[in-house]
């Protein structure tokens, strides 16, 4: 693995969901181990999976790596992260205050924006504090999909502005002395990030239009954060050996994405990692994660595509209910969008009245869409734009009656990251309860955020009352309108693999605790209904065959969606 060779201190591995980040920061970390560095594996995404790529359980302390000799790996859990940050930061108080107040302070940290920065902070810690790391020669940090590692690496600066800012002494986070502690260590913090010298960013890509154009957006955003020492690995990459008509295709997809690659990542050095015809998970498969692809020809057992369910019976239980709210939910990656887009369309050319939206902050509907049939609507929650609205609305309702001083305190309070939570909450909820005059069809943010969001509901309330707003019918409404199996219809999205499968059943695990069952999954991309003779192609059609039988177990419907020759989304 190339990223092996004289690397600096740390690397971030990120990119668009699904791309395969967690594979390549895998491979380089033991590549690194096996030229006899020290190294320690992190992943910062809510919605990790290294414990499966390297074969064993992971804790929130360094776990030594069975056949990797040197090489350490954790994960960082949000919530554990969240209840010790509480402890931290109500812990002081909890003789010096009435029990009422304390109370309080344990609700007022109860928020999803309290989970982000108690996990920042052991990021932070991790990345900042040299003391923490000593024991390793190399920290590689496996972040979460682009929207939240972007918000991630912001943190440093946001939180010292907001420090800076600060003049009263609380914030949405609770007492600000909690932050303030904290302040030396978020400046080392920023400055490693921003030093080429010690920190090397790995944009991690697909051959595909949406990956390559998200990695160019992140590469501009990071180099205006001062993160400038910037690789590119290209994953997936795949060469058609034969004349099969499915290869070709695949083949030609890949070589155009490339060709149209945006010039800001022509630049960069780049790493290419060809597709394989299995999933790389284990220590042996990631050593092998760039040797040349060999596939015995008695690897195309038949040309006969396997029968699957199809899309259409779906489409019909969706359609016999022309209200109510679709949702879209799986690990980032798995083409929620495109499923949701998909879905859309449909059920418009059925006739019926259908908006499509997103939560997701890299959202591409609108591409995915192109022209809309009649009937169908698109948009989008903003995060920008609903912050916006929602201070405006606080500070001429709440803030008319304020003296100086309390405006002031409420314009700081507002200034703080849990305001974005709340206003893209609200939005949310708005858009949910759209589903009363006809379908709402809601492609969501990657598993992590999803459930941070509606984990929310519940919190929301303390926070909104905190700032002195009111509270919209819409979200009252919300948790019985996604509890309710006649309103709410939750579709699971997978990709016929290891991970992709198992993350969505813990996924529907979640769910089923929050009072929520799917109405089905959908195997999206899938070689298995595909008439193939390509060695690779059908070795990869083979290895799947296994995770949707496991699918077909966890669901009383399910659709299959075969892989097609164009591009899932328009780029």
């Amino acid at each position: 693995m190339d990223l092996a060779r004289n690397p600096t201190r740390h690397l971030f591995f990120t990119g668009k969901g699904g791309v395969g980040k967690t594979s390549v920061a895998c491979a380089t970390a033991v590549a690194l181990a096996d030229a006899g560095k020290r190294v320690l594996l992190v992943s910062t995404d809510p919605a990790s999976n290294l414990d499966e790529v390297l074969g064993v359980g992971l804790g929130q302390q360094p776990t030594a790596i069975p056949g990797a000799p040197g090489l350490s790996a954790l994960n960082l859990d949000p919530e554990a992260e969240a209840r010790a940050y509480r402890d931290r930061v109500v812990g002081p108080y909890r003789d010096l205050l009435p029990p009422a107040a304390v109370r309080s302070m344990e609700e007022q940290l109860s928020g999803a924006c309290t989970v982000e920065i108690a996990a920042f902070d052991e990021f932070a810690r991790l990345l900042g504090d040299p003391s923490a790391t000593v024991d390793f020669d190399h920290v590689l940090f496996d972040t979460a999909p682009t929207g939240h590692t972007l918000r991630l690496l912001t943190l440093p600066s946001a939180w010292t502005d907001f420090v800076d800012q600060s003049a009263f002494g609380t914030s949405c986070l609770g007492p600000l002395a909690g932050l303030e502690k904290q302040r030396t260590l978020y400046e080392a913090t920023l400055k490693a990030l921003s030093d080429p010298g010690r920190t090397t960013l790995v944009l991690v890509t697909r051959p595909e239009p949406s990956a390559l154009t998200e990695a160019a957006r992140t590469s501009r955003e990071l180099v205006g954060l001062g993160v400038v020492n910037q690789r590119l690995v290209v994953n997936g990459v795949f060469e058609a050996r034969s004349d099969d008509p499915v290869a070709l295709a695949l083949d030609r997809r890949g070589r155009a994405a490339l060709d149209a690659m945006p010039a800001g990542l022509r630049e960069l050095p780049r790493t290419t990692v060809p597709l394989r015809p299995g999933a790389f998970l284990g220590i042996e498969a990631l050593r092998r994660i760039d040797a040349p692809v060999e596939v015995e020809a008695s690897a195309v057992l038949d040309d006969v595509p396997d029968p699957v369910p199809f899309l259409a019976p779906l489409l019909d239980a969706l359609g016999a209910n022309p209200r109510g709210l679709i949702l879209t939910m799986g690990k980032g990656g798995v083409g929620k969008t495109t499923v949701a887009a998909a879905i859309a369309i449909e059920l418009a050319r059925r006739g019926l009245r259908v908006h499509l939206s997103t939560t997701d902050p890299a959202a591409h509907v609108a591409d995915a869409v192109g022209t809309p049939p009649p009937g169908l609507t698109v948009g989008r929650i903003d995060p920008a734009a609903e912050t916006a609205a929602y201070t405006a609305e606080v500070l001429s309702s709440v803030g008319a009656d304020l003296d100086a001083r309390g405006r002031a305190l409420l314009e700081e309070d507002l200034r703080s990251p849990c305001t974005e939570e709340v206003a893209v909450f609200r939005a949310f909820a708005r858009t949910v309860a759209e589903g009363e005059d006809g379908l709402v069809v809601l492609d969501t943010a990657p598993t992590g955020h999803t459930i941070l969001l509606l984990d929310a509901a519940e919190s929301y309330h303390r926070e909104v009352l905190r700032q002195g707003s009111r509270m919209p019918e819409s979200v009252r409404e919300l948790l019985p309108r996604l509890r309710d199996p006649a309103f709410t219809r939750v579709l699971l999205v997978t990709l016929p693999e290891a991970t992709p499968v198992h993350e969505a059943q813990a996924l529907q695990a979640d769910l089923a605790r929050a009072g929520i069952e799917p109405f089905a999954w959908v195997v999206n991309q899938s070689l298995t209904p595909v008439r193939t003779t390509d060695p690779v192609l059908a070795a990869r059609r083979r290895a799947e065959r296994p995770y949707i039988e496991e699918v077909r177990t966890k669901g009383s419907r399910v659709a299959v969606l075969p892989w097609t020759p164009e591009p899932p989304l328009r780029a």
